[in-house]
């Protein structure tokens, strides 16, 4: 009697994954950032992974750690830390810098006083966010990845509003942040961060981005 073919162990070739494919899960990471389960610079990291991804497995594995449902059993709605409406500061300063949330619309205002407002680690509600900066006698930073679309109006009065960092085109689908600042004898600078500043500090990220202008 003939024994069973032995199994063969040669691994199995990876399929190849397809436009749509990379489509989806990009669509996906982008639902699970606005219910916070990403924050911004994750987003964009992973969304660049999948663009470049190959096979079907390199797309899985950026979803390997994300639930497949997104609503807890109690409530039906994704628990969320309350979002930020209003950044204040009067004759001081403020910072809003790691993981908080930002709702869609941000009002921060600095009277003889000023904020860092960095948006890497934040939480986005939703594709669209609008700051609105009013800075009288003081001055407001706001830090984005360079891979975020952002659109800069305005109107300054012995003052005014400054785009630095990097120059590099958004990425197409890319979240989008409208900041309108308003300066009466104050300042707004609005910095477009590499990818290799976003895991250092301010002060360093600020240097990463002067080194790309």
């Amino acid at each position: 009697m003939s024994l069973p073919d032995r199994p063969d162990d040669t691994p199995r070739p990876q399929i190849r994954a397809s436009d749509q494919e990379r489509d989806d899960v990009v669509e996906l990471l982008s639902e699970h950032a606005t219910s916070g389960r990403l924050t911004l610079a994750e987003l964009e990291e992973r969304i660049d992974r999948a663009y470049e991804a190959t096979t079907r497995d390199e797309l899985a594995k950026l979803t390997a750690d994300l639930p497949a449902a997104t609503r807890t059993p109690a409530t039906g709605e994704p628990r969320r830390r309350k979002a930020t409406r209003w950044i204040v500061a009067v004759m001081g300063g403020t910072s809003k810098r790691g993981r908080w949330r930002v709702a869609g619309r941000v009002n921060a205002v600095a009277i003889m006083g000023g904020h860092d407002i960095d948006l890497r680690d934040a939480e986005l509600d939703s594709d669209e966010t609008t700051i609105v900066s009013v800075s009288i006698m003081g001055g407001t930073d706001i830090y984005v990845p360079d891979t975020v679309d952002v659109e800069v109006g305005g109107f300054s009065l012995m003052g005014g509003t400054d785009e630095r960092g990097s120059r590099r085109s958004p990425r197409p689908g890319a979240p989008r942040i409208r900041i309108q600042a308003y300066n009466l004898m104050g300042g707004a600078e609005v910095w477009r961060l590499p990818e290799e500043a976003l895991g250092l500090s301010l002060k360093e990220a600020k240097k990463a981005a002067k080194r790309v202008e």
